[in-house]
């Protein structure tokens, strides 16, 4: 299953690498920082047909699906983000992905993401490590002071910026630095890569974070709603992710601050 599921993260990702004319193709959802391309389309119905000949009696959600399968009683899902980070595709910055989680009764069981432009596929499989094409990975388990925080800024949600800019604040003066990338996806499998050692975002939806949670879980990091409580595959959620010793630390910085945890 993983094999083929990476096979399928790279076809898609190859329809992503040979776009042009993006911006022509673009229209906007609820506003200019929500947007879909022809190719979040396309991609995504190609993931759907070939996932779902994988796994025929599997439920699917995907981020472009205007109209959602009720999934209750499905013990296979597909979560699936066909471009994540489309903004950044959008602009020709070349930070996006194909997102491919496969959950069983609500636990995540493989994950694989595809960075078309740089060649990086990380992947996981429950209790099986992770790894970057092909190559198994592991967390960098630094102290705070020696970890690179990526953050994201919850961008759809206008409500939260006061609190994400509370908790950034709270952060920076703690960490090496600060890193911005726009794609969650990729953010988590950089965790898991040792390439940063803590990240959050304040609110994502299910198939921004199903893959990558996987894959940084399986790399020794430590993956839960902003609270610590265990992340849920079917609803919007704040995410808290690192390292075991920076998540400490981070968890540690937000909760000695006032106002409540997202």
């Amino acid at each position: 299953m993983l094999q083929r599921l990476t096979d399928i993260a790279r076809e898609a990702g190859e329809i992503i690498r040979s776009a042009r004319e993006v911006e022509r193709t673009v229209r906007e959802k609820t506003g200019p920082r929500d947007l879909v391309t022809k190719y979040d389309l396309l991609v995504q119905e190609y993931l759907r047909r070939e996932l779902l000949k994988l796994l025929p009696e599997a439920g699917f959600l995907g981020e472009e699906d205007e109209n959602r399968e009720d999934l209750s009683e499905k013990e296979w899902v597909f979560i699936v983000d066909p471009i994540d980070g489309t903004t950044n595709f959008v602009q020709g910055f070349h930070n996006s992905c194909v997102s491919i989680g496969l959950a069983r009764r609500g636990q995540m069981e493989y994950g694989v993401v595809c960075n078309p432009y740089d060649g990086e596929l990380y992947a996981a499989r429950r209790g099986e490590g992770a790894t970057l094409n092909g190559a198994p990975i592991s967390c960098a388990d630094k102290a705070l002071d020696h970890s690179l925080l990526i953050f994201g800024s919850a961008l759809y949600y206008r409500e939260l910026v006061p609190e994400t800019l509370r908790l950034f604040n709270a952060a920076f003066p703690l960490v090496q630095d600060i890193r911005r990338f726009g794609s969650a996806a990729l953010d988590l499998c950089y965790l898991a890569a040792g390439k940063a050692g803590v990240f959050f975002e304040c609110r994502l939806c299910p198939w921004d974070y199903a893959a990558g949670s996987l894959i940084a879980q399986e790399a020794g990091c430590v993956v839960t709603q902003m609270d610590g409580t265990p992340l849920d595959l079917f609803r919007k959620c704040g995410v808290l992710a690192g390292s075991p010793i920076a998540w400490q630390g981070l968890r540690e910085v937000f909760q000695n601050q006032k106002g409540e945890i997202l």
